[in-house]
């Protein structure tokens, strides 16, 4: 095998101690831990759904902030609990999602590795399946995507494939549910099956781990084959971590480790990469047959119209107009919101609270629940009769462009132009969800490569990227005035460019590579869509729901106590500097508690009639660029620590106010 040879259970690396093999799992725990790994947009998340239901919940990995989905089910009588860890392309981790992930791998977070594979680039995920074999847990092939395999004219030998990997190979369609059975069966057999075969590498790789192996007697979860391989790659954390557990102080290991690096002459974690490769492709060799096709021709150009600037971006201009305007702006925000906001609520909800609590001889607490700022008047109408419809028609949209893998080539035709941001295409995923929730947006920024990128995406979230809410509400009021939604518009991008381009340049560190990949168009499928949107829904509308009711309280105490009012006229000269009557300033209050509350507010004012249109297109932009809500100022010190996150705060406040105080004075100048 061109060098490469396959063996089972160690037996390549002779005289190695048995110190660092994984010990049996599973028997303090009543429920079989089973972890999906694999590399993204290869159908985890769909599997993980397939195997759990709806029992998910998501929590932050032990240390980090890096959310994991669990969800619990059972299998053949047996109860397990799934992980669907992020995606990874390799234990040699670059980001942080791929750092957690490595770690649940690694430090013995699962009874079961199920590595899902996507079918039609199996050379490409097989040097992943390797490493996880070195790791030592009971492993499992999931090949998912067979039937887009097919249609590629590719045929996989599956038992020849498990043969020589020396695991069960199951083949599935995560998202037809077909091969779940076979899976399920699989993962119950693999606590009493034979450990997966290991590749014994060439060109000097295989001698070089066994030699840094040879090092290692500590005690760790994995396996110390894989241990010794991340150290010859120079991997920094893997480093520190033989240092703390070995007597010598990794001594013996790293000296190994750097005495092989040294005879290599070329990069260690490039030689290994290679030679990686080398064993997945005769892995591969008679496994994988068939004239390899690509999609339909109609298919593959329409991706290359996506991708191309040319074509692109009047392709993009057609979605953002269809997705975000017309569906979430003129159909959310507009027709679903008139009717709950007026028909329901206005017609029958407020008033039968009104009459409710009319009877309470208190007016303080009448005003509590069903007053001008009460909690079922004010609150609930806002998180339920504005906001959830605009966020579920955002969700649904963004769902539908997520699952016909849109994404990954907006990505490529937005790269070049990021590049003069100090981001890269990868960013675009967190900045575009952005439009849905800033605070989940926050988070998700993690998974780009670099701290500088982190910090550059999370400014450019909290300054100009409006959520779903308050980016429906605008799109609603300022839609019959088309100069006044240009102008918006133009405020806004012009503010994502400048803050960017200007950031780019101040911030410290090196731009970040760009790789992604490139999943093939698909038609979304209706089932796998609505149950994003509603899981979405469902989180968004948790975490709002008690904020918007903790606001209504918060503003209800200070209109009885007179702190409302004390705040109102503090900033009154404020917005008065803007030409702004005094009334806009609660939108501003408002607009800390909740971005969308804020909106919210906006849309109440204008209802009134008392902004002229530059009023309204002055308070529209300077309400978007204004401080990020509380919640997302909280996942901001979260994400990028105290001083960041205020450091932010003060900027996007200072940045906003001024924004609109020279807006207001353009527009006057010039008679708009």
């Amino acid at each position: 095998m061109s060098g490469n040879g396959v063996c089972h259970s160690g037996a390549c690396h002779d005289g190695v101690s048995a110190a660092g093999q994984s010990a049996p799992r599973g028997a303090l725990r009543g429920a079989l831990r089973v972890a999906l790994v694999g590399a993204p947009n290869v159908g985890k998340s769909a599997l993980f759904n397939r195997l759990t239901g709806a029992y998910v919940t998501v929590s932050n990995y032990p240390g980090t902030s890096v959310e994991v989905s669990r969800g619990h089910g059972r299998i053949g009588g047996v109860s397990v609990e799934v992980l669907d860890t992020p995606g990874m392309y390799s234990l040699l981790a670059m980001t942080e999602e791929e750092r957690v992930a490595r770690r649940i791998v690694l430090d013995g977070g699962a009874d079961v590795i199920v590595h899902v594979v996507d079918a039609k680039n199996l050379t490409r995920m097989l040097p992943l399946t390797l490493q996880l074999a070195e790791a030592g847990p009971p492993l499992i092939v999931a090949l998912n995507m067979m039937d887009e395999a097919a249609a590629r004219g590719l045929t996989v030998d599956v038992e020849r494939l498990a043969l020589r990997l020396g695991t069960t190979v199951v083949p599935v369609v995560a998202v037809e549910g077909q091969g779940i059975e076979e899976l399920g069966a699989a993962i119950l057999g693999a606590m009493t099956g034979a450990p997966a075969a290991r590749v014994a590498y060439g060109n000097g790789v295989g001698e070089a781990i066994a030699s840094v192996r040879r090092g290692l007697v500590g005690a760790y979860a994995a396996d110390s084959a894989a241990v010794a391989a991340l150290l010859l790659q120079g991997d920094e954390e893997m480093r520190g971590r033989v240092a703390q557990t070995e007597p010598d102080g990794g001594r013996a290991a790293l000296a190994a480790a750097d005495e092989a690096s040294r005879a290599f002459g070329v990069p260690p974690a490039y030689r290994v990469a290679v030679e990686r490769q080398r064993a997945s492709d005769a892995l591969a060799d008679g496994v994988l047959s068939g004239a390899r096709q690509g999609p339909p021709r109609w298919v593959e150009s329409l991706g290359r119209l996506m991708a191309s600037p040319a074509t692109g971006i009047p392709v993009l201009l057609l979605v953002l107009y269809l997705g975000l305007y017309k569906f979430v702006g003129q159909f959310g925000a507009g027709t679903l919101v008139d009717w709950l906001e007026g028909s329901v609520f206005e017609g029958w909800v407020n008033p039968f609270f009104e009459r409710l609590f009319a009877g309470l001889p208190w007016t303080w607490a009448r005003d509590l629940f069903a007053g001008e700022y009460g909690i079922l008047t004010l609150g609930v109408r806002y998180a339920v009769a504005i906001v959830l419809p605009i966020v579920g028609t955002f969700f649904l949209f963004f769902s539908l462009l997520e699952d016909s893998g849109y994404f990954p080539r907006l990505a490529l035709l937005v790269d070049r132009a990021f590049k003069r941001l100090g981001l890269n295409g990868r960013a675009v995923i967190p900045l575009v969800l952005g439009f849905a929730c800033d605070t989940m947006a926050t988070m998700v920024t993690r998974t780009l490569e670099t701290r500088r990128e982190r910090v550059l995406a999370t400014l450019l979230l909290a300054l100009a990227i409006p959520c779903s809410a308050q980016l429906g509400v605008i799109l609603a009021i300022l839609a019959g005035q088309p100069l006044a939604l240009g102008v918006w518009m133009a405020s806004v991008l012009g503010t994502f460019v400048l803050v960017g381009a200007l950031a780019a340049r101040l911030l410290p560190g090196r731009p970040a590579t760009f790789h992604m990949e490139l999943p093939p168009l698909r038609r979304p499928r209706a089932g796998n869509v609505l149950t994003k949107t509603y899981a979405r829904m469902h989180w968004y509308f948790l975490e709002v729901l008690p904020l918007f009711l903790l606001a209504s309280v918060l503003l209800w105490a200070g209109r009885i106590t007179g702190i409302f009012e004390r705040i109102v006229s503090g900033l009154a000269p404020v917005v008065g500097a803007l030409g702004l009557p005094r009334e806009t300033a609660s939108v501003f209050i408002f607009g800390f508690f909740r971005r969308d509350y804020g909106a919210a507010g906006l849309y109440d004012l204008n209802g009134t009639g008392v902004l002229d249109a530059v009023q309204l297109t002055v308070a529209a932009v300077t309400l978007t660029l204004f401080v990020p809500c509380v919640a997302q100022f909280l996942m901001m010190v979260k994400e990028r620590g105290t001083r960041t996150a205020v450091g932010m705060f003060a900027f996007a406040t200072v940045f906003a106010f001024t924004a609109g105080f020279v807006l207001n004075l353009a527009l006057r100048g010039l008679g708009l």
